[in-house]
């Protein structure tokens, strides 16, 4: 059990997910988001904080024994939005945790950094980056952030690519880029478990029939999705439509993702 652990983020569908169930990973849970939460319970700490403000963000690390990064910006939108919590707040967090110490963080990478591959293609952790939008761009400059302060200062980061984390899959595409919210518990459980885990990338999906992404290098972790979007299955395909053979969300591992424009200021 750790001391403190930090979740960003912790307002949103994932953090609030992550603040009822990963209460037994430590002593203190330090919840942080940019808007206001709900009033700290039991072995909680409640702190508002703009990832774009390096001071605060170190204030927010300090005391830390590990984090749980899923603050951000997780749609696409404006360059100036990206910029501010995606880019320099994943610099501040960072920088944050070389100069307090700490030395563990999930970040929550994204499918979308890899969201131009075609859906017929196999990827791993070696495979290049194909961004589908600027919320993309920004997952890849997180990764490659981590990368460069595992290999300077020894802070270890697994980097999830998260496919698309929702208690039952919504829709077809998902069949493929699952990842059940228990699933997702135990990934967790099993990066902070690790003596060592170094800065490996992890594709973030159950074990579903349909998809995309290969985690053997990362089998040192323990982690065996337990979860299949196939259960669900003839409830999505009963609510969606087969969509047409050459729509984004059929071609593109991103989806439609792939076909939104740059959003201007």
């Amino acid at each position: 059990m750790m001391n403190r652990l930090l979740i960003t983020g912790a307002a949103g569908g994932l953090g609030s997910m992550c603040r009822d169930r990963l209460k037994h990973m430590a002593k203190t849970l330090r919840l942080s988001d940019v808007v206001e939460m709900p009033p700290a319970g039991e072995n909680e700490e409640v702190v508002v904080c703009d990832l774009g403000d390096k001071a605060a963000v170190e204030d927010l690390v300090r005391g830390c024994d590990g984090i749980v990064h899923l603050g951000g910006r997780s749609i696409e939108d404006t360059w100036s939005v990206i910029r501010n919590a995606n880019i320099d707040g994943v610099f501040n967090l960072y920088e944050a945790c070389r100069n307090t110490g700490c030395n563990r963080v999930i970040f929550a990478s994204s499918n979308h950094a890899v969201g131009f591959h075609k859906q017929t293609t196999r990827l791993d952790a070696n495979a290049l980056t194909q961004p589908d939008g600027l919320y993309g761009v920004s997952k890849v400059f997180g990764e490659a952030m981590a990368s460069m302060y595992y290999n300077k200062f020894g802070i270890e980061t697994a980097s999830v690519r998260i496919g698309s984390c929702f208690p039952e899959p919504k829709n077809r595409r998902m069949l493929a880029s699952w990842m059940s919210y228990d699933d997702f518990v135990r990934l967790i459980e099993c990066v902070f478990r690790a003596p060592k885990i170094g800065c490996p990338i992890v594709y973030g999906a159950s074990n579903n029939a349909t998809g995309w992404w290969d985690n053997r290098e990362v089998g040192f972790l323990g982690w065996e999705p337990q979860d299949r979007a196939e259960d669900y299955r003839a409830v999505v395909e009963q609510m969606e439509e087969m969509p047409a053979i050459d729509a984004p969300q059929v071609v593109y591992q991103g989806g439609a993702f792939t076909a939104d424009g740059i959003h201007e200021e």
